[in-house]
């Protein structure tokens, strides 16, 4: 609940700040990617130990709680968005050693694409190889025909379009980059603003799987032709980083 309402507020502030770029919009994010973090970092230290995690500008003791119910893939992939969007690497990488068995064992029904897709992230930033056949085999999950607890907008419009950008990104293809980047923002936003029940949730406010893509694509030197309500501009440019220790 902790790290629901921080990632809600961060994307929230953007709303009133969408530039980012007020202290308090970035003070919100990191704390989010900390929370978000710290839940994996204590799920996944020995039993009857403890971790120290930084959380709100104080380095905080929390218990390990091993495997629950909130440890799983779609916590993980948010947590993961996070400390891409906060260029937090080391938390990336502590992100990308947590099992995908651990995911699975929190118990949570997910779609097999999830696990693929997380797969997918974690031989990407730990270069492990067979990212090309793990990314077909994700590709191949999104079929809406595949799909048995979700609804095939929601997979078409919100998580596929994800997949496709990062597809372009590590294909180096500038040009169909900012074409799926352009593609994902508007079925975002029609897929959040199709009724005012969805609108009211706040889940929308910020793609953060988009955004966090787009964060790898400007660090690695490709130009964003992109300009939206929905990327930040302080975030994407990463004009907070070392403000602070994180």
């Amino acid at each position: 609940m902790t790290f629901n309402r921080a990632l809600h507020r961060a994307a929230f502030l953007c709303t009133e700040d969408p530039t980012a770029s007020e202290l308090e919009t970035w003070e919100a994010w990191v704390m989010a990617m900390q929370v978000g973090s710290a839940l994996f970092a204590s799920a996944t230290a020995p039993e009857g130990s403890t971790v120290e995690c930084m959380i709100g500008h104080e380095v905080r003791t929390i218990p390990a709680v091993g495997v629950t119910h909130f440890v799983d893939a779609g916590t993980w992939l948010e947590a993961f968005w996070l400390a891409v969007v906060c260029r937090d690497q080391a938390r990336m990488t502590q992100l990308c050693q947590v099992p995908i068995e651990t995911l699975r064992a929190s118990g949570a029904v997910f779609e097999e694409y999830i696990y693929h897709w997380v797969d997918v992230l974690q031989t990407y930033w730990l270069e492990r190889p067979g990212i090309g056949d793990k990314l077909v085999a994700t590709f191949d999950a999104t079929d809406p025909d595949r799909l048995r607890f979700m609804d095939r907008e929601m997979m078409l419009k919100v998580l596929y379009p994800p997949v496709n950008l990062f597809y372009r990104f590590v294909s180096q293809d500038t040009d169909k980059f900012n074409e799926a980047l352009v593609q994902g923002l508007e079925l975002h936003k029609e897929y959040w603003n199709a009724s005012e029940e969805r609108q009211e949730t706040g889940d929308g406010d910020i793609p953060l799987a988009i955004l966090a893509l787009t964060c790898l694509a400007h660090d690695a030197g490709r130009p964003i032709e992109v300009e939206s309500e929905y990327l930040p501009e302080d975030l994407l440019k990463r004009a907070w980083l070392g403000e602070f220790p994180t």
